[in-house]
């Protein structure tokens, strides 16, 4: 069998069914598989995934240049896996450093709250990571342009986008990001055909024009200004490392800002002119209260930013689809903004890649809102629900809330403990009889240190990225029947036997070196689990011998069993 099947990158890009027709006049060098639109982080995953998959992509930015300053500063240990299975596993030491820890405190200086991060979370990178965006975005788009089938076009912006039934016609001119370029009286124009549109293009998403979805407002608006700080003294310690200090008269963020970077940010608070909110001499007299100045920072970066909570109501219609900043946007409490977006290019780029090769349904697309909106509620949830904290401006309700918070902490009560847990709850998962996912499905699957045919490290990057899994304690081969073995040569799927026999040699067997995943298991009481290609649990099974109607059920829920492609409409 071969296991690697969509991790060669195999030009599939040539299937015909659902083949755009290309535009009169337009050349081979205009006609795409999927067009992405915004070339950030999330932009820039969604192009590397469809390129590792084989896929033609047209990537279109209309900066000429990436932006040079910082943005977002954290990533959690599953999108460290993400980025790490794009290629970057050897890079993420350069720009992003643990988080450590994260604490609340009041006015008063007692602590409120203590998240203490673990340096080896549930997907084998550290829970919490603080980084530095330019250099990460650098990274991404280097990644990118080693790919092939991926065509970075930057400095051209999207002005126009009509989807027929043969595919989607985006129209781009050339940009300088904030103005347009002319040349001889004229901006130049191209034509790109594909079959499938990706807004990754921001709040303000020019693909998201063209799309009818409502978006929902959570109701939570606040200006901070931020600011990105470098000390000279590069030995100075700050702890704790990330502090929130939920003063009434100042709410205030004090986090890491990456290797060699802090970041402040302070509320706007009501009544409060905003005329020199924003301005450097107030960024300054702000900071002195930490002990810095010019003499000895430089202040990198220093903006008004208006935190939101809300969210597109779809996400995919027809073959136009949003991800990150264009679907959802969410406060920076709890640090899920640019992972969220991330979840959703690694949601939704093996789903594109199934239904161009004729391996699923269309119909699988719509698993894409499904799964990532009620995901994404959480996270949102969990942003605002800090939000709160810290955004009280009103000293009486400050003072109640610290009581109550004081009071949960010399209980031992944690007050995240209410909120749902962070599963999927719908979508392309596992179901019993009542229509509900059979745990664990939609659980998010663990990642540890193996050995695999001499060589050791993580999965992902020993045994491979990009494909179904399925994980079992005894040989899978022998637990599959004909019809569901070819099926499975067909798609790709990776089966392993996972063991802790050191001795283990056999080509399929992965062995368990720190128990991992034989802990999962048992844990979960199954003796086989089929890990999407997003590592999320499709399902699991406590008898071995119900391995083959586990991969049947995902058979199903793929919607199609003939190996010709399926139209897109």
């Amino acid at each position: 069998m071969n296991n690697n099947r969509r991790d060669t990158g195999a030009d599939r890009s040539t299937a015909t069914a659902g083949d755009p027709v290309p535009a009169a006049g337009a050349t081979d060098e205009d006609v795409y598989d999927v067009l992405v639109v915004g070339a950030g982080p999330v932009g820039l995953t969604t192009a590397i995934q469809l390129g590792a998959r084989g896929r033609r992509v047209g990537l279109v930015e209309r900066w000429p240049h990436p932006y040079p300053l910082p943005r977002a500063v954290v990533f959690d240990h599953e999108v460290a896996r993400i980025l790490a299975s794009l290629g970057l596993a050897d890079d993420l030491a350069a720009f992003s450093e643990p988080a450590a820890d994260y604490e609340w405190r009041n006015g008063q200086g007692e602590t409120l709250l203590r998240l203490a991060f673990e340096d080896t979370g549930h997907s084998g990178w550290p829970a919490m990571n603080i980084f530095t965006q330019p250099q990460l975005e650098a990274a991404l788009e280097a990644r990118a342009r080693r790919t092939p089938g991926v065509e970075v076009l930057r400095g051209w912006e999207a002005v126009d986008l009509i989807e027929d039934t043969d595919g989607v016609r985006l129209t781009v001119a050339e940009s300088a990001g904030d103005e347009p370029v002319i040349r001889d009286g004229m901006r130049g124009r191209r034509t790109l055909r594909a079959h499938y549109a990706v807004g990754c293009d921001g709040a303000n998403s020019f693909v998201r024009s063209r799309m009818t979805t409502g978006v929902t407002d959570r109701g939570f608006q606040h200006d901070w200004l931020v600011l990105d700080v470098i000390p000279h003294d590069r030995d100075r310690v700050f702890a704790p490392r990330n502090l929130q200090v939920c003063d009434p008269s100042r709410p205030t963020t004090a986090v890491s800002g990456g290797p060699g970077r802090r970041r402040w940010e302070f509320m706007l608070l009501p009544g409060k002119s905003a005329a020199e909110f924003g301005s450097e001499q107030h960024a300054w007299r702000l900071l002195a209260d930490w002990d810095l100045h010019p003499g000895n920072a430089t202040l990198e970066r220093h903006t008004v930013y208006t935190f939101r909570a809300r969210w597109a109501e779809n996400w995919r219609e027809g073959r136009l689809l949003l991800a990150g900043d264009a679907a959802h946007q969410m406060p920076p409490f709890a640090g899920q903004g640019m992972c969220s977006g991330i979840r959703d290019a690694a949601n939704l780029t093996w789903k594109l890649d199934l239904v161009l090769s004729g391996d699923a349904d269309e119909t699988l697309l719509d698993t894409y809102t499904t799964e990532r909106s009620q995901h994404l509620r959480h996270a949102l949830e969990l942003s605002v629900f800090l939000g709160g904290i810290i955004c009280e401006p009103d000293p009486a309700a400050a003072a109640v809330r610290d009581a109550r918070m004081l009071a949960d902490r010399r209980a031992g009560r944690d007050p995240l403990a209410d909120l749902p847990p962070q599963t999927l709850t719908g979508g392309l998962l596992r179901q019993g009889a009542d229509g509900a996912p059979q745990a664990p499905a939609g659980q998010l699957g663990c990642q540890g240190r193996v050995r695999f045919r001499g060589r050791t490290g993580l999965f992902d990057q020993i045994v491979g990225v990009g494909s179904f899994t399925l994980l079992a304690t005894e040989d899978p081969r022998t637990l599959l029947h004909d019809g569901t073995s070819g099926w499975c040569e067909r798609l790709g799927i990776r089966l392993v036997r996972v063991t802790g026999d050191t001795t283990a040699d056999g080509p399929d067997d992965v062995i368990d070196l720190d128990g991992t995943y034989r802990a999962h298991l048992e844990r979960c009481g199954q003796q086989a689990l089929l890990l999407r290609p997003d590592h999320y649990v499709f399902g699991g099974t406590p008898r071995t011998e119900e391995v083959s109607g586990l991969l049947s059920a995902l058979r199903r829920g793929l919607g199609t069993s003939s190996g010709a492609a399926v139209p897109a409409r």
